[in-house]
């Protein structure tokens, strides 16, 4: 039977509870990421007694695992302490992933002749953010950052006009990046792996998905990004062909090409969106944003498809108490398009099974 474990790391303070777990005063540790949040964020519940002292502003990080050799610890979120808050019994320290410096960086500046990622790569080093994997994506004749808005903000816009996820790793790095290529896949087998689980089919919102843009683009010259248009239709792409129609107008889309590549991409969210779940299992720190999930063995029920297949982890929740233990659930949303092709070709490698013991 494994010992659920962890290290908190907060300034020049260490917990370790590998060792000896009755040293720690903890007895709340969340730990949540989600490629739909702004922040990754981890809660830690201790004793007013011997707990790690922290003030906001300390650098944080969360390794979880188990006491066992073999298993170890595996890093989950490197950050910032952004509160402390004590009551009479206990004291609440949130912390935030490295994209609170994001969240804290606003800008006046305009890019020209560039690509999606070299924007993203300025707004990660004007924040002080280590970038692990940006791929350049679409060409932009101007893209405009304005300190309306915070550059995670921007970021993110920039990953739905071009189909991208954005998150960053647990060890604070940046992503940008397209689904595909060679992934981790996480098997959960159905009474193997599986405590609970929710999955949710819906019709999709929107059956066809078209963009605008807001400038005549290259057919006027190169110049010409910043005029505003008086017929769109050259500059609208669609994607899809069913009802009913979802209609964007996005002023950073300046040519067809920069249209079309966000139609499909706004479809595409669309369409995976309309299957999403969540399962729970045991403690499995391993399990990390963008990884892929395969379900199998699930039953089938009249009038539902086979829910057995790949999936994308969105989020992913860590939490350890010393009334429940350690369980991890997993937010799952389906894949379409590259990105299904992309976790067919996946499973030539070895997947990563969960274990009912929790740790491989």
């Amino acid at each position: 039977m494994l010992r659920p474990a962890y290290r908190v790391t907060i300034g020049d303070h260490v917990v370790d509870t590998t060792a000896e777990p009755r040293a720690s005063t903890v007895v709340e540790l969340v730990v949540r990421l989600d490629m739909d949040t702004p922040a990754d964020e981890v809660t830690i519940v201790q004793g007013q007694v011997g707990g790690l002292r922290a003030v906001p502003g300390d650098d944080l990080s969360i390794e979880l695992g188990y006491a066992d050799p073999d298993a170890g610890l595996v890093r989950v979120l490197t950050g910032t302490v952004v509160t402390v808050e004590p009551d009479l019994c206990t004291v609440r320290v949130v912390g935030h992933s490295r994209a609170d410096a994001l969240l804290r960086t606003r800008l006046d500046r305009t890019f020209e002749d560039t690509t999606y990622g070299d924007v993203v790569r300025a707004l990660a080093a004007e924040a002080g953010v280590d970038v692990a994997r940006v791929e350049d994506g679409p060409q932009t004749n101007a893209y405009v950052v304005d300190g309306r808005r915070d550059a995670a903000r921007h970021i993110r816009d920039l990953a739905v006009l071009a189909g991208f996820d954005t998150y960053l790793t647990p060890e604070g790095g940046l992503v940008f990046e397209a689904l595909a290529g060679n992934r981790t896949v996480h098997v959960l087998k159905y009474a193997e792996h599986v405590l609970e689980a929710c999955l949710t089919r819906a019709r999709p919102a929107a059956g066809t998905v078209e963009v605008f843009g807001e400038s005549p683009g290259a057919s006027s010259g190169d110049e010409s990004w910043a005029w505003l248009t008086s017929d769109f239709t050259p500059y609208r792409a669609s994607a899809g062909t069913g009802t009913p129609t979802l209609l964007l107008e996005r002023s950073a889309v300046r040519t067809a090409a920069a249209a079309s590549t966000a139609a499909t991409a706004a479809l595409d969210a669309l369409t995976t969106a309309a299957l999403r779940g969540r399962v729970r299992i045991q403690g499995r720190p391993q399990v990390a944003l963008g990884d892929l999930v395969r379900l199998e063995r699930f039953p089938t029920r009249a009038g539902v498809d086979e829910l057995d297949g790949n999936y994308q982890v969105r989020a992913v929740e860590h939490r350890i108490t010393k009334a429940e233990g350690f369980v991890t659930d997993v937010d799952l949303r389906s894949l379409t398009g590259a990105a299904a092709q992309a976790a067919a070709a996946t499973p030539g490698s070895t997947p990563t099974t969960t274990p009912t013991g929790g740790a491989s």
